[in-house]
């Protein structure tokens, strides 16, 4: 079992908030796609055999992609790895680009799943965030996914925006469940280095972020979610019964994936690589059937840490007895850990699981950063 990303790095315009790589110059479009296709078929062991059950085309904006490019990469996907029959391959697209036509090209390359960046359902949130598409665009790519038969939807949110009052962020939670998306992603406006956000708030034009309405809202967010039926199955996700997605649940289970593309990380349980993050270095590598990459070789002590960081962020939890027996050496701090969280409430112990409760929910950035080891 295994995943494979590949990173698309373009988008149309700069959103203020994001830190992803991508770029807004278009013109090479055509010499990534030759150089991912290369890249393909230069990694086509590192999965070593493995079934592959995921896809994801993330970035950047993939559905700026034409159809023909995104079935290119499919095809050399399926033909240089072993794809199960059954293999979520989620394509993440912005509203204004799934017109009727573009949906049904999709659908015929194979992409069964969408994760849709609408962000937010109101103009103001839209315009104070830079997004290219307006709360239209956003109803109306979910209602052509839905009438073309795109039953497996993901959509993205974003909380703790300064225009957005609690009232529209409730709103906004009870769109998902009227218009019956199964995926809900959701994640607290965060304001990073060198993003135009932060130059923004510095320059006095838009509000700062604030923590304790970043607070109000994730709790306004699992509570509304929870009336309305949604599992909240990871710190940022919210799923329907049987609607987790495959992609993302594999990283956080420990599997191995690939990730193909600038800036794209790749992990295969021994060691962990990333691309270059420049196009052009990108290209110019692979022309000369070169993987521009590092590499590091995990330590124990890094496989512990990873492990936390993960597990301790879903349903499913932090497996004690496992950790007891692949982590002997760590196991003594990570009890006492434990035990001191358990006496706050931040978490319980369940069948051995190490979950976080709803109050640990809130501080879980803090408790996987204690129980993690340093040196």
């Amino acid at each position: 079992m295994a995943g494979i990303y590949i990173h698309i790095p373009f988008c149309k315009q700069a959103c203020h908030y994001c830190n992803f790589h991508f770029s807004t110059a278009l013109g090479r479009k055509k010499d990534f796609v030759q150089a991912l296709l290369r890249e393909i078929q230069l990694q086509k062991d590192y999965l070593a055999g493995s079934e592959v059950t995921s896809i994801y085309f993330g970035g950047g904006t993939p559905s700026l992609l034409s159809s023909y490019d995104l079935q290119s990469i499919d095809q050399a996907i399926r033909e240089a790895f072993p794809i199960s029959p059954s293999a979520e391959v989620t394509l993440e697209a912005n509203p204004d680009d799934l017109t009727k036509e573009k949906l049904q090209q999709l659908r015929q390359i194979g992409i069964n799943r969408l994760s849709i960046g609408v962000q937010s359902f109101f103009d103001e949130d839209l315009q104070i965030l830079n997004r290219a598409h307006g709360s239209k665009d956003a109803f109306l790519s979910i209602e052509r996914a839905q009438d073309l038969g795109f039953t497996n939807l993901s959509i993205d949110l974003i909380y703790a925006i300064p225009t957005l009052d609690n009232q529209r962020w409730k709103e906004n939670i009870k769109i998902v469940h009227k218009k019956q998306i199964p995926h809900l992603s959701a994640y607290s406006l965060t304001v990073e280095p060198h993003t135009p956000l932060i130059h923004l708030i510095q320059k006095g034009k838009i509000p700062p972020v604030e923590e304790s309405k970043s607070a109000e809202q994730f709790e306004i967010l699992i509570s509304l979610m929870e009336t309305l039926d949604y599992i909240h199955y990871e710190t940022s996700n919210f799923c329907q019964k049987g609607k987790f997605s495959c992609h993302n649940t594999s990283y956080w289970k420990n599997q191995p994936y690939l990730g193909l593309g600038p800036s794209a990380h790749s992990y295969n349980k021994i060691s962990r690589q990333w691309n270059i993050a420049q196009n052009g270095k990108y290209i110019q590598a692979l022309s000369k059937n070169t993987v521009p990459y590092e590499k590091e070789i995990l330590s124990s002590q890094q496989k512990y840490n990873e492990y936390i960081l993960t597990s301790l962020r879903t349903i499913w939890g932090c497996d004690l007895n496992w950790m007891r027996e692949n982590f002997s050496a760590y196991i003594k701090p990570l009890e006492e850990g434990v035990q001191k969280f358990t006496k706050e409430e931040y978490i319980v112990l369940v069948e051995g699981k190490i979950l976080l409760t709803k109050k640990g929910k809130f501080f879980a950035d803090y408790i996987t950063s204690e129980l993690c080891l340093v040196d």
